[in-house]
């Protein structure tokens, strides 16, 4: 009977301390890392969508614009060919750590912002164009976009500021150095070398 007794006893008190063992751990930021990991991938995942939402309006707008502009062969050209580049550049998650391959990304999409940067430039000069209704909406979804590809990189960026401070600061380091080895810290984007310059304001 006492051996029974001992052995239940024995049960409950490993339980217990189990039951301690996870709670201490949860508290304490062992699943900090992971948690933040996710979100920052979460985060790339929105970026991703945003630029490929832009890819797919991209050959509307230039087909419109054909339509008017014929002439201005060399710029469609630009287009279409930096929207081809930039698709082609792709990260998955398990790539955030490589600040080359963020770089290789970010390069293409701002060859292709440019290109269509000089697209609608050239729509300025074509009346016609410029009041077409299917222009005009694409014009507006293209906007829209380029909001949302800028609320989503800053979002990204501050997962990735949260994700990375938790490598190395007090507790997440001790995680940091002991279960989650293999984590490196995420590459964030940089102002393209444009971002330095103010802008010409011609009247």
């Amino acid at each position: 009977m006492e051996a029974s007794v001992s052995k239940s006893l024995s049960r409950v008190g490993s339980f217990i301390t189990a039951l301690v063992l996870v709670l201490a751990l949860s508290s304490c930021g062992y699943n900090t890392i992971p948690t933040l990991e996710e979100q920052a991938k979460a985060k790339w995942a929105d970026v991703q969508n945003n630029y490929q939402r832009r890819a797919d309006l991209i050959p509307n707008l230039v087909a419109t614009v054909q339509g008017y502009a014929k002439q201005e062969k060399d710029v469609l050209t630009s287009v279409i060919e930096a929207r081809a580049k930039a698709t082609q550049v792709r990260i998955d998650a398990s790539q955030l750590s490589d600040p080359e391959k963020l770089k290789q990304f970010q390069d293409a999409q701002n060859q292709l912002s440019g290109a269509l940067g000089r697209l609608l430039v050239v729509s300025e000069n074509y009346p016609d164009l410029k009041s077409n209704q299917n222009f005009l909406a694409l014009q507006s979804q293209l906007e829209g976009t380029e909001n949302r590809i800028t609320v989503a990189r800053r979002d990204y960026i501050e997962a990735v500021r949260v994700y990375n401070t938790e490598l190395k600061t007090f507790p997440g380091v001790l995680w940091a150095s002991t279960f989650f080895r293999s984590n490196k810290p995420m590459a964030e984007f940089a102002a393209n070398d444009n971002a330095q310059t103010p802008p010409q304001v011609k009247f």
